[in-house]
């Protein structure tokens, strides 16, 4: 081989190692800003958080998630995953045991110095951050991208905008009635404008009245949320059972609240609105009946 042609080689190879899908991998930069490179399909994969479960899971890449974070519930075949400790407090040497080739993290919720520790072990970690409907829209494409399955996200995206846009326009001419989202019982709590509900609330064609809170989960005294005069109550609690019923039932003490009296106090599945999982479209879909009855 001559010289010319040696260096032409080196430079194709080079060059091969970076393009995304070859056979060393691409570089990817993630929702933090870091540029990760990712094996080119990647075989071993972890999830750091419930919510990047349910989008693996979505993705059709069940068969290749090889642990998962506690209270992981979705979908049901999650459950007979490793489990590798919580969304906070992760258990670095049983994630490492699983020899990954990639692990999925939050930019908010993972600790910066396990995502050295596991990068240090040569375990490629990208972190995502969906703050709403349509950036976990954004999220599940690229991680489709991440994890050779381009085409299956770019579907999935799609799809999801379709519904998306198909709840705002069925709502956007429709009168916007006040809405309390409580998501604690005791204290009471509810949602400001920097929170995935709000954004829920938003594009169903309401207007979440603790909006303009300070603080993303703000608690509220009784006589608050009497001031306010909500149109309509909705429940997402992480509490279930009586106790979830029992708070349904206690606001219709006070029938000086339009939403009581009119019969707009409403249980929701909490599943479908505290994650940016693509089953927040459900969810979407859910309180676009709750809020504006008949339109489907």
């Amino acid at each position: 081989m001559t010289r010319k042609a040696l260096i032409f080689l080196l430079v194709l190879l080079a060059a091969w190692a970076l393009v995304p899908g070859s056979a060393a991998g691409g570089v990817h930069v993630d929702e933090a800003g870091r540029e990760v490179r990712v094996p080119d399909e990647p075989q071993r994969i972890v999830s750091l958080a419930p919510s990047i479960t349910e989008m693996l899971f979505a993705l059709g890449l069940g068969d290749r998630v090889v642990g998962v974070t506690e209270f992981s519930t979705y979908p049901p075949e999650a459950a007979a995953k490793t489990r590798v400790g919580s969304y906070i407090r992760l258990n670095a040497e049983r994630i490492l045991d699983l020899a990954p080739d990639l692990a999925v993290g939050t930019v908010d919720g993972n600790k910066l110095g396990l995502v050295e520790l596991l990068e240090d072990a040569g375990v490629a970690v990208y972190a995502v951050n969906p703050r709403s409907v349509d950036g976990m829209i954004r999220t599940v494409e690229g991680l489709g991208a991440v994890c050779g399955v381009r085409e299956r996200g770019e579907a999935l995206a799609r799809e999801l905008r379709a519904r998306l846009d198909r709840v705002v326009a069925r709502t956007q001419e429709k009168r916007r009635p006040r809405v309390f989202l409580q998501i604690n019982i005791r204290p009471i709590m509810s949602v400001n404008r920097n929170t995935l509900h709000h954004d829920v609330i938003r594009l169903a064609g309401g207007e979440n009245i603790t909006a303009d809170h300070e603080v993303p989960y703000p608690r509220l005294s009784l006589e608050e949320v009497l001031d306010e005069a909500p149109d309509v109550i909705l429940i997402s609690s992480m509490e279930r059972g009586g106790a979830f019923e029992e708070a349904r039932k206690a606001w219709f003490r006070w029938n000086t609240i339009p939403a009581v009296r009119t019969g707009r106090v409403h249980l929701i599945d909490s599943d479908l609105f505290d994650r940016p999982a693509p089953r927040v479209i459900r969810g979407l879909e859910r309180m676009m009946q709750l809020l504006h009855p008949g339109t489907d």
